[in-house]
């Protein structure tokens, strides 16, 4: 019995990610069809005159769809048909905040690469001798780092939920407060998925990565007292 139990639990593993892959994939592919068939004329839908629905049609053309916009997009009469549509979209209330916070995260996403996180660290929270997963942002400056860096150098980090990692808190921190870690973004997201089920092993060969991580960092938190310093000698020749 206990071995028909570890070969049972060995195929669950196994097959229970397939089959949860196969039926995402395949949910998916329906609830595309089931959104861009009924458009398509009578004569180009193959399952008009076929004996059963060909799935993925659907799919095809909506991914031949979008990339001709994005083709039509890329010349002046296009991007004119474009700015005039978002013009009409900025005047539409209710409609135009849901439209700009949707355009920006997938600007943010799929454009913008560099300003994806880049680096995972840990920041001691939510009290002392507890430590949080962090995915650390760019170094890209903004308003809020820019007032900040009058104190000291901070630096953005998103602290994801468990398992969720799509949802959690945007924090600026001390540079000096983060401990960097060598494993790749992808594997703290499986990390924080996982509840900590799922950790990545950790190889010799990184060491020197995260040792060269380490004195970035120490650098930056180095400059910090010298910020401070700089700081409060102008405000008080103010």
């Amino acid at each position: 019995m206990t071995r028909l139990r570890n070969y049972f639990l060995t195929g669950l593993i196994i097959c229970a990610p397939l089959a949860i892959t196969a039926y995402l994939v395949r949910s998916m592919i329906g609830w595309v069809d089931g959104w861009v068939k009924p458009y398509l004329p009578t004569v180009y839908n193959p399952d008009t005159y076929l004996p059963f629905d060909v799935p993925g049609f659907g799919l095809i053309v909506a991914v031949f769809f979008i990339t001709m916009v994005g083709f039509l997009t890329a010349n002046f009469v296009g991007r004119s048909i474009v700015k005039f549509g978002e013009n009409l979209l900025h005047r539409t209330p209710l409609i135009r905040g849901v439209y700009k916070a949707l355009k920006q995260i997938f600007e943010t996403v799929l454009s913008n690469k560099e300003s994806m996180f880049t680096r995972v660290g840990l920041l001691e929270y939510p009290r002392k001798d507890l430590w949080s997963i962090v995915f650390i942002a760019s170094d890209t400056k903004s308003e809020v780092s820019t007032l900040l860096s009058e104190k000291y150098e901070t630096v953005a980090v998103f602290m994801p939920c468990t398992p969720n990692p799509t949802t959690g808190y945007l924090v600026y921190v001390p540079v000096a407060q983060i401990i960097p870690l060598s494993m790749s973004v992808e594997d703290a997201a499986k990390l924080v998925i996982s509840a900590g089920m799922v950790a990545p092993e950790y190889h010799k060969e990184t060491k020197a990565l995260l040792d060269a991580t380490k004195v970035e960092f120490a650098h930056l938190a180095a400059v910090q007292p010298a910020l401070k310093s700089r700081t409060a000698s102008s405000r008080s020749k103010k």
